[in-house]
C-alpha cells in the first residue's frame, strides 16, 4: 500500500512550539495564537483578526478559549490595527474555538456568527452556505465544510484565502469523530474548499499553508483513501474490534492520539457500513461484508 507523501515535509514551517504569538499574514489578517497547546490543538487556536486596512474595523473569526492573556493579545492586534470589533465569526462550536465568542462578542460590542444557533446566541446571526459577508471593509464568502462537525464552516476572504477551523491543521490531519462527524461529507468538503483554488488555508491549529494549498488539499484526500483501504486490508485477515484496528492501523502513532483515532476509525467504518463493504456493529467486531 503506497503511503501519500505529505508535500509539507519540505516546506519552510515553524517548528511545533515555535509559532509566534501574533503575525501579520497579508494585509487583511493577523494571526493570534491562544495559550492552549495540546496533542490535539497542536500549537494552540489561531483567532484571525480579519479586516481591511485603515477601515478600522475588523472581524473575529474563532475567538478561541476564554483566556485573559488571549484577549489581552487580541486585543492588542486590533489596537495595532486601529480597529474595533464589528464581527465574531466562528467555524464551528467546539470549545477551543466558540467558547470565548459569546463573552467576547458582549465585551467588544460585536454580533456572534456562526452555522449552530447555540454558537451565535441571542441575538447572534445564524450563518447560511453561499452567504457573503459585507464587514471590515472586505467580504468574506460563508463557505460550507461539514465533516470534522455538522456545523462546520470556512471562510473565503477576498484574497483568495480560506480560513479552513478544523478542516484543515497545519501539521498532521484533521480528525472526524463518530458519531459527530461525518467521513462522506468530509470528503466533499475538501474537494469543495479545493475548487476554490485558495491561495492560501490558514488552520485552526497550526501555521499557514501558503506554498502549495491545493496539494495539501490532494495529501488530505489520499490520506484518507489511504485510512480507509488499510481497515479493509486488516478486516481481510478476520473481524477486528474497533481497538483492535487501532492498535493495528495506528501502530507507529503515539498512544496518546489513539483515542483520537479510535473516533476516526468508528467514523470511516460507519461509511463502510453505510456503503455495504463491511458488517457488524462499531461496539463489537466488525468484518468485511
Amino acid at each position: 500500500m503506497q503511503i501519500p507523501a505529505d508535500p509539507r515535509v519540505s516546506w519552510d514551517l515553524p517548528a511545533p512550539g515555535a509559532m509566534p504569538r501574533t503575525a501579520d499574514l497579508e494585509p487583511l489578517v493577523t494571526r493570534v495564537l491562544a495559550p492552549n497547546p495540546s496533542p490535539m490543538t497542536l500549537d494552540g487556536t489561531n483567532t484571525y483578526v480579519v479586516g481591511a486596512p485603515g477601515s478600522g474595523q475588523a472581524a473575529l473569526v474563532d475567538p478561541g478559549p476564554d483566556d485573559p492573556a488571549h484577549l489581552a493579545a487580541v486585543e492588542a492586534a486590533l489596537a495595532e490595527r486601529g480597529a474595533r470589533c464589528v464581527a465574531v465569526l466562528v467555524t464551528h462550536h467546539h470549545g477551543d474555538h466558540a467558547e470565548a465568542a459569546l463573552p467576547w462578542g458582549a465585551r467588544l460590542g460585536a454580533q456572534v456568527a456562526a452555522a449552530d444557533p447555540q454558537v451565535a446566541g441571542p441575538g447572534g446571526r445564524v450563518l447560511e452556505p453561499g452567504q457573503r459577508l459585507t464587514l471590515a471593509g472586505t467580504t468574506v464568502g460563508v463557505v460550507p465544510t461539514p465533516g470534522h462537525t455538522a456545523d462546520h464552516l470556512a471562510f473565503r476572504l477576498e484574497s483568495g484565502a480560506v480560513l479552513v477551523g478544523d478542516h484543515v491543521l497545519g501539521r498532521g490531519t484533521s480528525v472526524v469523530t463518530h458519531p459527530e462527524g461525518d467521513v462522506l461529507a468530509y470528503l466533499e468538503s475538501l474537494r469543495r474548499v479545493h475548487d476554490l483554488g485558495p491561495s492560501a488555508l490558514y488552520c485552526g491549529h497550526g501555521p499557514e499553508l501558503t506554498e502549495d494549498p491545493g496539494a495539501v488539499l490532494d495529501f488530505y484526500l489520499a490520506h484518507r483513501a489511504m485510512r480507509e483501504e488499510q481497515l479493509l486490508a486488516a478486516l481481510r485477515t478476520g473481524p477486528r474490534t474497533v481497538d483492535e484496528l487501532v492498535a493495528e492501523v495506528y501502530a507507529a502513532v503515539p498512544r496518546e492520539v489513539w483515542p483520537a483515532a479510535a473516533q476516526s476509525t468508528r467514523a470511516t467504518l460507519d461509511k463502510l457500513l453505510a456503503e455495504g463493504r463491511v458488517e457488524g456493529r462499531l461496539d463489537g467486531p466488525v468484518r468485511l461484508a
